[in-house]
């Protein structure tokens, strides 16, 4: 029966519903990203889900499984085809071209969002899956390479995984260079097409270089031998691979040289590379990238050059240390509706005004309402009833120290003022002397207005 026609509706496979821990986690990379994007001076920008599927066709490769097995494509009602987004760097690509971003000169842009594949789901890989992108379109030199890079690790060393990650680093070379390896690549497996696996014998007659990426053991055994793009380099290649080395080794940014990563595109050139993890199983790449100086030209613009990455933020998740849980500040306790009605206003001044967050629990015995307040994370409760809506007070009570204190409800400024302090001093860390409400509000009541 299909999910649509059964009682209980399901997610599709390969999706997934985000709650809770998982929630936090994917929200701390996305946050943490947006944060550490801005350091380096790179924009927000915002493309479609979907493009005209000559879109990815064109930018992915004809031949390349992604666009013959796994794009989800359609017709439209105007009957033209359209395809949900496999990756970023094609739409900012397209974006970039549609809109004539030439005029602003180098330009350096981050993305987050869905992308959608159609695969065999498995651990840390969705058919609805979300990444993290950064691009710097414009800039021809390495060190537009190396602030990539160092973005790239800023951003695992803040998420607190540096020590399972290791970034994994390779040259194509130029067009030159990757030319002439490409037909000495091509010469030696044809030597051995017989020994290849029946993927890799389709791809050497597509394109040798995906044969480096082969999983088949008996590839691997054929790839251990083969060419190697060292032999091959231009001194124009090689001084741009020296300077990117050099480059990273003086911004602190570790490497390791992997001469088997490869793009298997035309249109990229020099700097390839991926962050990877053995904490994941097989699906260890984490952060990936390379420059793709020949792209848009592809599509149809000048030659423009450009190099960027996309990191999956399920996988990331995955890493990280499960952030504290999300709490409020401040609980509101109201005895009946009309003290509903009066604590709504001093709730909004809060939350407008002091950046409270307050959650208000109306529903219960007083026994439960008050557990459930302590449980949210409150540090104080605002609780009013009949008493303090007759003389314009509230009962303020530290959830934390057990203190009670009945004021004047005039007088919510200093309820918002001693939450302030306690975010301040958990925000930097300092060890000050924070008493109870009771206190705190004691001692200040020198210098506030009653």
């Amino acid at each position: 029966m299909s999910p649509l026609m059964s009682n209980k509706p399901s997610a599709i496979r390969g999706t997934n519903d985000f709650i809770a821990e998982e929630a936090a986690r994917f929200d701390h990379v996305v946050d943490t990203f947006a944060r550490v994007r801005r350091l380096y001076g790179f924009r927000s920008v915002h493309i479609p889900v979907f493009e005209h599927t000559g879109v990815f066709a064109r930018s992915l490769g004809e031949t390349t499984d992604v666009v013959s097995k796994e794009m989800y494509t359609f017709e439209d009602r105007s009957g033209d085809s359209v395809t949900l987004r496999p990756e970023f760097t094609a739409g900012i690509s397209r974006a970039y071209l549609s809109n004539g971003w030439q005029q602003h000169g180098v330009m350096k842009l981050a993305a987050t969002g869905p992308c959608f594949r159609y695969e065999r789901p498995q651990k840390g890989r969705f058919r609805q899956f979300h990444q993290l992108d950064a691009e710097i379109i414009g800039s021809a030199g390495p060190d537009s390479d190396v602030e990539l890079l160092a973005l790239g690790q800023h951003l695992i060393e803040e998420l607190g995984v540096a020590g399972n990650v290791t970034l994994q680093l390779n040259t194509l070379g130029d067009p030159e260079s990757r030319s002439a390896w490409q037909a000495a690549l091509l010469a030696y497996f044809n030597g051995h097409r017989d020994s290849l696996g029946e993927d890799s014998q389709r791809r050497l007659d597509a394109n040798p270089l995906r044969i480096l990426d082969s999983k088949n053991e008996g590839d691997r055994a054929l790839v251990a031998d083969a060419p190697v793009i060292d032999d091959f380099l231009t001194a124009e290649a090689a001084a741009f691979f020296a300077a990117l080395t050099s480059g990273l080794d003086a911004a602190g940014v570790a490497w390791t040289r992997n001469p088997r990563l490869v793009r298997g595109l035309d249109y990229y050139r020099h700097t390839a590379f991926e962050f990877v993890t053995d904490a994941l199983g097989a699906q260890g790449t984490v952060l990936a990238g390379g420059r793709y100086d020949g792209l848009i030209e592809a599509m149809g613009g000048p030659h423009t050059p450009a190099v960027g990455w996309a990191a999956g933020i399920e996988r990331l998740a995955m890493l990280i240390d499960a952030p504290a849980p999300e709490g409020v500040d401040l609980a509101f306790i109201p005895m009946d509706d009309a003290a509903s009605a009066r604590g709504a206003r001093l709730v909004a001044a809060l939350r407008k005004g002091g950046g409270v967050a307050v959650e208000t629990f109306a529903a219960g015995n007083m026994k439960k309402r008050m557990t459930r307040a302590s449980a949210s994370g409150a540090r104080l409760a605002i609780i009013i009833g009949a008493d303090e809506m007759r003389d314009d007070t509230m009962q303020v009570k530290d959830l934390v120290a057990g203190e009670q204190v009945r004021i004047p409800q005039a007088e919510a400024g200093f309820v918002g003022g001693y939450l302030a302090e306690l975010r301040l001093v958990a925000l930097t860390g300092h060890d000050g002397d924070v008493p109870d409400f009771p206190a705190w509000r004691t001692r200040n009541l020198g210098g506030q207005a009653r």
